[in-house]
């Protein structure tokens, strides 16, 4: 296990892993490095960084959970490259992760090589938001993995021909067998931070701080988080953004699909 220590004393998990182009691979709200580990054989040739943010996975929980922040997750972030002694890296940010990446952005830039953003973007789908607080902060009624696999392949929307052993993959990521069923890994206060958020502030000039840096976007073809709408509108303000769609795929795709590695390859070549 490797971890660090932040400025204000929690202990964050992270890998890192290979040599090369340093990429931080920064995961969605409730979910952990492993998302990554799908697109990983994909970038064995770049160096691969993947953060449990705090209160979730292997990382402290906060003891206040109001702390679960995205300017608090930046800051954590950027402890993070100085304790590594990096000046600057390629982000590959998955959801909350890519609203992280593009809040560093604007108040880091130079710690920024480019940016990849996972089915993320400065709209997000009310739709979207409205299915996350239907299980933000709550086990799961499964009591087994098994179980969970089979009740993610019916839920999960904007899915297709998805084999079941990825989402019983999935299930054993993102659910622990407690001794009285399966419970989630992140600490169930970051609903309570969520909820205290308040409105969604203006982000496109956040993502307009993503200029001159090479930037890509994966959406899945049956998002409910970011529209199609919204990914025509990044690519009128940013026309040489990398953009694909993945078909079969929702928030969030894999990232090892066909369509996903080919878009962060051409991506990573802007930068090696």
């Amino acid at each position: 296990m490797v971890n660090f220590t932040t400025s204000d004393g929690l202990s964050l998990h992270y890998t890192d892993e290979g040599a090369g182009l340093p990429i931080l691979c920064l995961a969605g709200l409730t979910r952990t490095g492993a998302d990554f580990d799908y697109v990983a054989p994909h970038l064995s040739e770049h160096r691969l960084i993947r953060l449990d943010y705090r209160g979730r996975g292997q990382s402290d929980w906060d003891a206040n959970w109001k702390n679960y922040t995205l300017p608090v997750e930046c800051r954590d972030v950027i402890e993070l490259l100085d304790h590594l002694s990096i000046e600057a890296v390629a982000i590959i940010g998955t959801s909350r992760g890519g609203l992280n990446a593009m809040g560093l952005a604007a108040a880091a830039p130079t710690r920024l090589l480019g940016v990849a953003l996972n089915d993320i973007g400065p709209e997000l789908n009310p739709q979207g938001l409205s299915g996350i607080m239907t299980f933000l902060g709550r086990r799961p009624a499964t009591k087994t993995h098994d179980d969970t696999a089979q009740a993610l392949e019916k839920v999960m929307v904007g899915f297709a021909n998805v084999p079941q052993s990825r989402w019983l993959e999935e299930a054993h990521k993102h659910f622990v067998n407690d001794g009285d069923g399966l419970n989630i890994t992140y600490d169930p206060k970051l609903r309570d931070a969520v909820e205290a958020g308040g409105d969604i502030p203006d982000l496109w000039p956040f993502f307009d701080a993503l200029a001159g840096k090479p930037l890509c976007c994966i959406r899945g073809a049956g998002s409910d988080l970011l529209s199609a709408e919204t990914l025509a509108a990044m690519q009128m303000r940013r026309p040489d953004m990398i953009a694909t769609t993945v078909p079969d795929r929702g928030h969030i795709p894999f990232l090892d699909e066909p369509e996903a590695v080919r878009t962060l390859k051409t991506w990573l070549g802007q930068m090696t």
